[in-house]
């Protein structure tokens, strides 16, 4: 079995961020960046059923060239190759450009089910994965937190609100978005650091995916970030005093004249 994974390099969420020149996005001269964290989870997962039942691990990234450094680590860590999409025509891309991208990569490599976080902790699309699994016409879930491999199927549980849960079984191939805390990521060996630097990276440009540089990264993106910013500081909270009762009053008080809101 080929299995896929889909990670990328953000930021560390740690790091002090400063504006870029032009505010529409951070200065990434200085800053760390690591494996998206719910992404290490579907990592992880992905290498536990390669070792449980067998099968090879494919890690995907589409990046600049520092990305390869995320790879390296994922090889490191147990995934037999990596493919890194690093041509500029994957750069700038959305949801919609970079699952068109991930899918024709995947299916150029024949894998049977992919996993990927469930969103990455830079722009938090969430949709990558969705998108993904449109493009390659496969079944998918979000959001999950149980995995269990069956016979052509697999069996996945998501958590919902209230406390429940629902168990689906998807039909292989399959794409599955796993949330942060499904397992617990190992750490990489020396051994395996040792070993990934001999594994392969393959780097298809689009051409060899078979796809318009027109519908990928910014040039099919049909999403784009105009600007970002901190967040405004708050004037700090103000405290009302009284019974449940008066507090209440207070409140529906403010909101309507001061927030306007009711």
């Amino acid at each position: 079995m080929k299995i896929a994974v889909c990670i990328k390099q953000v930021p560390d969420s740690e790091a002090r961020l400063r504006l870029a020149g032009d505010g529409r996005w951070i200065d990434e001269s200085e800053v760390p960046f690591v494996i998206n964290e719910s992404d290490e989870f579907a990592l992880e997962e992905a290498i536990s059923i390669a070792e449980a039942k067998g099968g090879e691990v494919i890690v995907f990234t589409i990046g600049p060239a520092r990305a390869a450094e995320a790879l390296r680590k994922a090889l490191a860590l147990g995934a037999h190759r990596a493919v890194h999409l690093s041509d500029a025509a994957f750069e700038g891309g959305d949801a919609m450009s970079n699952g068109r991208a991930l899918a024709a990569a995947i299916a150029r490599e024949e894998c049977e089910i992919v996993f990927t976080g469930s969103q990455s902790d830079d722009v938090g699309y969430g949709a990558t994965g969705s998108v993904l699994a449109g493009f390659l016409d496969w079944p998918h879930s979000w959001l999950v937190m149980g995995v269990e491999m069956g016979e052509g199927t697999c069996k996945v549980t998501r958590e919902m609100e209230g406390g429940l849960n629902e168990v689906s079984n998807l039909a292989l191939p399959a794409v599955i978005e796993v949330q942060a805390g499904i397992n617990h990521p190992r750490y990489a060996s020396l051994k395996g650091i040792m070993k990934a630097k001999r594994k392969p990276i393959d780097t298809p440009s689009p051409s060899d995916l078979g796809l318009d540089p027109s519908a990928i990264g910014h040039a099919g993106a049909g999403v784009e970030i105009v600007s970002v910013d901190f967040p405004a500081s708050g004037k700090g909270a103000e405290m009302l005093e009284g019974s449940p009762e008066e507090v209440a009053a207070l409140l529906v008080d403010k909101l309507q004249k001061e927030a306007r809101v009711l």
